[in-house]
């Protein structure tokens, strides 16, 4: 394990770098997979030798990253938030806003190097020295042995659980679900119009499933369940009830984030926390939600909210009504930073998402912190400028570039002249 002195960032700045003057001359963009999803690394270079990193989020095109660069050649990567007006119209709810949200990380490490200051104090400074991170655990069919793995999972440090429980942990058993041909395969249903159903057989068995873990595991420790499947709001508040005994932390995205009625209706009827939110773009999009306290906890994921300035401002805005704010992501070490700065500047954060903890090489894929990052169940906000970390590590990233596209991070001149005209107003 590899260690830090006490650094200042007046350590870190670069004399030779006049921040007025700096201005964005390439974008360039790599695919990877197995970090641990299939994510987009964004390397934004300047005049003055600057580089500075982002990320598009799994399951979205590099090209959404691409589609932005004649807009942002000779713009000043300081002015983050001008030049976030300037494009967050090409972002969308969902992974649409991929492109926006990872260039939105690069415009941050570049203003946080050109005046030596950490990511977090461009967002208003730190509320703590260090973030809490949840590991999610891939499902197993019996309960017993998903608590020994989460069990395992405390051994190595983390305080904070997450699995899975729904109809994917009936398949193959009679009588557990009721659903129309073709719809229990698809995903591209939305839930209230599947008419798939748990049977009281089914909610047995997950509740069986359930405890059977909270008896490995114990209660002392928080423990939130996902992936419930594409069942309709009777079925979730019937399960969410069944399950209510087992407190626990939150029930994530039984239902689509768009029905806020149906999410208040859900709230109300169980009495553990529900959340969601993170295919939310803008915190105009988590307005609805607040508004209604249709949900207990808002989940973004920074690589599609909007990235670090604007999920600060979805905690913010949540915390005026009242609602903490948990983080997603699924990502390499680069988004990941992007948000533990985004956690240590807002107030009500809570809990940061992992899911590379069978990873081993994941705290590797960048020099210049500690690795592993994750060490007690925490990733330490870094002291040192922009996100953190001194450079990629490109021959390692070089053992998980994506073979159906293995162009590593080459010349993007054809982007150059796209056209540009988005003016919203006559």
């Amino acid at each position: 394990m590899s260690t830090t002195t006490d650094v200042r960032p007046e350590d870190y700045v670069n004399s030779n770098s006049r921040p007025s003057d700096l201005k964005i001359t390439d974008i360039r963009v790599a695919n990877f997979r197995g970090l641990p999803m299939r994510v987009s690394l964004i390397r934004m270079e300047t005049n003055q030798g600057l580089v500075g990193y982002g990320e598009v989020r799994d399951g979205a095109s590099k090209n959404y990253a691409l589609l932005l660069k004649s807009r942002l050649i000779g713009e000043n990567p300081c002015n983050v938030d001008k030049v976030f007006r300037k494009i967050k119209q090409f972002g969308h709810h969902g992974r649409q806003a991929g492109g926006v949200c990872g260039i939105e990380m690069a415009l941050m490490d570049l203003a946080g190097k050109a005046y030596g200051v950490p990511c977090y104090m461009l967002a208003g400074g730190k509320f703590r020295d260090r973030v809490l991170c949840y590991c999610d655990t891939p499902s197993v069919p019996d309960g017993t042995q998903m608590g020994n793995m989460l069990k395992e999972r405390m051994e190595h440090g983390f305080k904070f659980l997450k699995m899975d429980v729904g109809i994917g942990l009936l398949e193959g058993i009679p009588d557990t679900v009721i659903a129309p041909p073709q719809m229990i395969a698809t995903r591209h249903v939305m839930h209230p119009f599947t008419g798939i159903q748990i049977t009281q057989k089914g909610i047995n068995i997950l509740v069986d499933y359930v405890a059977k873990v909270r008896d490995v595991i114990g209660y002392e420790i928080p423990l939130a369940v996902d992936h419930f499947g594409h069942i309709g709001l009777e079925s979730c508040i019937r399960l969410g009830r069944a399950l209510d005994p087992f407190t626990l932390a939150w029930y994530e995205d039984m239902i689509p984030w768009q029905f806020t009625n149906q999410w208040r209706t859900l709230t109300e009827s169980v009495t553990t926390p529900t959340c969601t939110g993170e295919d939310i773009y803008l915190k105009e999009g988590f307005l609805p939600l607040l508004r209604e306290r249709a949900v207990s906890i808002i989940h973004p994921d920074l690589a599609s909210s909007g990235g670090i300035l604007e999920t600060k401002k979805i905690g913010d805005l949540a915390q005026e009504y009242g609602v903490a704010m948990a983080m997603h992501m699924a990502a390499s070490p680069v988004c990941a930073l992007a948000n533990v700065h985004c956690a240590a500047a807002t107030e009500n954060f809570t809990v940061l998402e992992n899911h590379s903890v069978d990873l081993p090489e994941w705290s590797n894929l960048i020099h210049g912190l500690p690795s592993p990052l994750i060490r007690d169940g925490y990733i330490d906000v870094p002291e040192t400028p922009g996100l953190g970390f001194s450079d990629i590590n490109e021959d390692l990233l070089r053992n998980y570039i994506d073979a159906d596209d293995p162009d590593y991070f080459g010349p993007s001149t054809h982007w150059d002249r796209e056209l540009s005209h988005d003016r919203l107003w006559s």
